[in-house]
């Protein structure tokens, strides 16, 4: 008749013993790399929204209608309103070929010749001339809806022909050929601060990108709807929105610039990016 061996009690405490002060040991040793992996995760995660919300916010301010960044009043942000095309149209007859529809800057127009190519314009959109201040561009005179883009009938007059839905008149003592496009899909920009502040280590903010809301005729500095608006970074603890739209003695450059404050599980990253932006209508 065989034995049965087996373990006994006393050495199966023992072995619970052991096993409990090796793990002990090893989670202490584990729990710094382990919390800092964390960290690192963390702040990397929070630098990467910010890098992201500051470079999309420099992309439109460059792209912006000329003159027309300003601070919000009425909530923390900063407005603009990004362009998607521009180019020259003609201001005066042809002298040579009769048929020409030049922009008369002392009387309404509702057609003229273009003399650049539009790839990113199509009827819908808005052109914008003689933004030489925020009270240009965020007024009526100086903008119209696009109604058709066609082909010049006479390449040798432009590269097409374009007609507005309204009558545009410029502001007196503008004579250059120039204008935007501001695409119909977007319209007016703003990034705007929502709530920041710090709860248990983590930022309570928004920041948000609002967009596609009419430009003209907007009071100044009046906050946009936020709702539905899309969050262009969280957990925001602080921002700041800066413009000097005469960063230069010759007040063609402007300036913006975003600091952003990130804040997650006791970790911070606080970023800040700027950008000179043409004022030259």
């Amino acid at each position: 008749m065989r034995r049965t061996r087996g373990f006994t009690l006393v050495e199966l405490v023992i072995v619970i013993v052991l096993v409990g002060i090796v793990g002990a040991i090893v989670s202490m040793q584990l729990r710094p790399a382990l919390a800092s992996y964390l960290a690192v995760g963390r702040r990397a995660n929070l630098a990467d929204q910010a890098d992201g919300a500051l470079r999309r916010l420099v992309a439109d301010a460059r792209a912006a209608v000329p003159n027309s960044l300003r601070l919000l009043t009425d909530c923390n942000g900063v407005e603009m309103v990004p362009t998607s095309d521009g180019g020259r149209l003609r201001t005066l007859p042809d002298v040579d070929r009769s048929g020409s529809v030049p922009f008369d800057p002392a009387k309404p127009a509702v057609a003229f010749d273009v003399l650049s190519q539009l790839p990113a314009t199509a009827p819908g959109d808005w052109i914008v001339m003689a933004n030489q201040s925020a009270a240009d561009v965020y007024g009526t005179a100086n903008s119209a809806q696009i109604d058709t883009l066609a082909a010049s009938p006479d390449p040798a007059l432009g590269v097409s022909r374009m007609s507005l839905k309204s009558a545009m008149t410029l502001p007196g003592g503008y004579n250059g050929g120039r204008f935007v496009v501001v695409p119909n899909a977007q319209l007016g920009v703003s990034y705007v601060c929502a709530n920041p502040g710090v709860a248990n280590g983590s930022g309570t903010g928004v920041l948000l990108r609002v967009s596609g809301y009419p430009f003209r005729g907007r009071p100044a500095a009046t906050c946009p709807d936020l709702t539905n608006a899309p969050v262009v970074a969280s957990k925001v603890a602080a921002c700041t929105f800066i413009y000097r739209e005469n960063e230069n003695a010759t007040q063609q450059s402007g300036y913006v610039q975003l600091t952003v404050d990130l804040a997650d599980g006791g970790e911070r990253t606080t970023l800040t990016m700027g950008a000179h932006v043409e004022n030259v209508p």
